[in-house]
């Protein structure tokens, strides 16, 4: 009997915003959604981690649905697969869960109808499906990344050349995006617009440059969506307070929230982490570091639970 071919692909985590690079700058991060999937007579998802088991075990899976319908775009038919998931990425915490699903659904239909797409056809679609570029070039390329969107032309500059060290402070509590967006305005002032995008501007040349207090500066004068977001997430000026007491030079919402991402200068992330750990509690303290390869794709011959 041949050796069952199994496709895999392994998606990082990522933080959306770094404060003011709204729906634009985000980073990939070291934990990891995993799936294994061969083709099968009917779909079958075997879901590993604790945090995926009130999910769809067969094709209303939402990793399955973005496959079905990237083939559709293409006009293929979605071969049925079984499949086995894990993730490391806490769900609805703000640390892109969606996008690295789409990203493996879209990864699922490129592999098993053989649609043979570019970089930036993967960017095009996972954009679609998720809304901004942000947490999906984040996820696809790797690294600290710049994305924006005109019409339906999706652009996305990967910043190899900042480094700094994250900590996640992740709560128990959970946040659906739609409800952090609700509290958003409609619209923002013009002179208000302005200022929002120099502060944003000003954070990205800052990392370049590494001047940390400055780049904490900005991260801390949002105005596009912090200061709205912050009534959902009571625990943030406390845990930014304690943050940079311990070591942090920026502290900002992780995505649409709850979690806080936190930056500290390269090499100093286990020391302030540690410290952290001692003054922040009931709360989950996360030392990572930046993903700078993105999303895997590899083939092998046996699965981790096939």
């Amino acid at each position: 009997m041949m050796p069952r071919q199994v496709f895999v692909v392994k998606v990082p985590a990522s933080s959306a915003n770094l404060g003011p690079g709204f729906d634009s700058l985000a980073v990939a991060l070291n934990l990891y959604l995993e799936l294994e999937a061969f083709r099968s007579d009917q779909w079958e998802v075997e879901l590993l981690s604790p945090s995926l088991m009130d999910f769809p075990r067969d094709e209303k899976n939402y990793i399955c649905q973005v496959a079905l319908q990237t083939a559709s775009l293409y006009k293929q038919k979605m071969p049925p697969l079984r499949m086995t998931v894990k993730s490391e990425i806490p769900l609805a915490r703000g640390l892109g869960s969606s996008a690295a699903a789409i990203v493996a659904g879209v990864e699922l239909a490129n592999e098993f109808c053989g649609l043979q797409l570019s970089e930036r056809e993967k960017l095009a679609i996972v954009t679609e499906f998720e809304g901004h570029p942000d947490n999906a070039g984040a996820s696809l390329f790797g690294g600290v990344v710049v994305g924006s969107q005109i019409g339906t032309e999706v652009d996305l500059t990967v910043l190899d050349q900042i480094q700094f060290d994250p900590i996640l402070v992740v709560p128990q509590e959970e946040l659906l995006t739609e409800i952090s967006r609700d509290v958003l305005p409609q619209d923002v002032k013009f002179s208000r617009s302005v200022q929002a995008s120099a502060v944003a501007n000003q954070l990205l040349a800052s990392l370049m440059v590494q001047n940390w207090k400055l780049a904490g500066k900005m991260m801390a004068a949002d105005l596009f969506h912090q200061p709205y977001r912050k009534e959902l997430v009571p625990f943030f000026d406390d845990v930014r307070e304690k943050a940079i007491q311990s070591g942090a030079f920026g502290v900002a919402l992780s995505g649409a929230g709850p979690s806080i991402l936190c930056l500290t200068e390269p090499g100093n992330g286990d020391q302030v982490a540690e410290k952290m750990k001692q003054c922040i509690n009931g709360m989950e303290i996360m030392n990572l570091t930046i993903d700078w390869t993105g999303c895997r794709t590899s083939m092998k011959k046996s699965g981790f639970a096939l």
